[in-house]
């Protein structure tokens, strides 16, 4: 008896050393690490060797409801139609269709698919505090003709998954595409 007790201490010792070595492991390759049948520890000793809680090991994932999976559904469906509803209008609309949801739920849905509205974000014209302005160089110029004065602008174009930049080179006396690019 004494042996089994000095072997399990010394077992004890080993994995305590090395339990700071066990920690930098993920969560889950922890809990891989702990042997049920294991002959001299128990598993609550084996968890605490390792620094997990008892009650993860036993722990299974559910998953998601059948109802949630058809909020995900239809939420994904409305959100290729309007990319630009957040949760809020995202669950009035869902309210709207009979579906007993709050934003939180939505919220935690939208989130776990991933999902990100397209809006204007605020104050993207205002400069910079110490920004330079650079001075307006056809101030009092006279454009008359076609090809004297050329201007550039770029844009994008929000799509289902990415932004499409469109830039054009216009004349500015006809306000004529010359060229453009996405």
């Amino acid at each position: 008896m004494q042996e089994l007790h000095a072997k399990i201490g010394e077992l004890a010792v080993a994995i305590s050393f090395f339990g700071t070595k066990a920690e930098a492991l993920g969560r889950e390759v922890r809990r891989g690490m702990i042997e049920p049948g294991h002959p001299d520890l128990s598993i609550g000793q084996q968890c605490k060797l390792l620094s997990i809680a008892r009650s993860s090991f036993y722990y299974t994932a559910t998953g998601e409801t059948e109802q949630n999976l058809g909020l995900i559904r239809r939420i994904d469906e409305q959100f290729l139609e309007t990319p630009f509803f957040g949760v809020g209008q995202m669950t009035w609309h869902l309210r709207n269709d009979g579906h007993l949801v709050n934003e939180k739920r939505i919220r935690r849905l939208m989130r776990l698919m991933g999902l990100m509205p397209i809006y204007q974000k605020p104050s993207t014209s205002r400069p910079a505090k110490g920004h330079k302005t650079y001075p307006y160089l056809l101030k009092g110029l006279r454009v008359d003709r076609p090809n004297q004065v050329w201007c550039s602008d770029i844009t994008y174009l929000p799509m289902r998954r990415v932004f499409l930049y469109l830039v054009a080179i216009m004349d500015w006396h006809t306000r004529k595409v010359l060229s453009w690019r996405i």
